[in-house]
């Protein structure tokens, strides 16, 4: 039994090929963290700390709203992944809104500011992951 099996997942989806998940990205999100596993033989874990989430935003084409499916983009202060995109996922706009609730009460738990969360003056790189 994997670390992963005893975590209790809030969501979980996979990215979607004609509104069907048939691909080999999968989605979950916990408590306090977003997952992103992808990969057939070789698998490539990520995970973000949601309470390092700075700004999520969506997408969706009028080809994903054909097969009912959008994007979501999470930008975090994540060092190894500032940015993750959750891709053709469905129901975009409630899993949007249930990530932004789960942010906000994981950082009011971690007694974190509600406003912008500053980056460090002395790292010079903060600001062109963004670009």
């Amino acid at each position: 039994m994997s670390t992963k099996d005893k975590i209790t997942m809030k969501w979980s989806d996979r990215s979607r090929i004609l509104g069907m998940p048939i691909t080999f990205t999968k989605y979950s999100m916990s408590d306090d963290r977003i997952f992103c596993e992808k990969g057939l033989l070789s698998v490539k874990f990520e995970e973000i700390l949601l309470y390092r989430v700075r700004d999520i935003s969506m997408k969706i084409t009028l080809g994903q709203r054909i097969f009912g499916v959008g994007s979501i983009l999470l930008q975090s202060s994540d060092k190894t992944s500032p940015v993750l995109e959750l891709k053709n996922i469905k129901n975009p706009r409630e899993v949007k809104e249930m990530i932004h609730r789960q942010v906000e009460e994981i950082k009011v738990q971690c007694r974190m500011r509600f406003g912008e969360i500053l980056e460090d003056p002395s790292d010079e790189d903060s600001f062109d992951s963004f670009e």
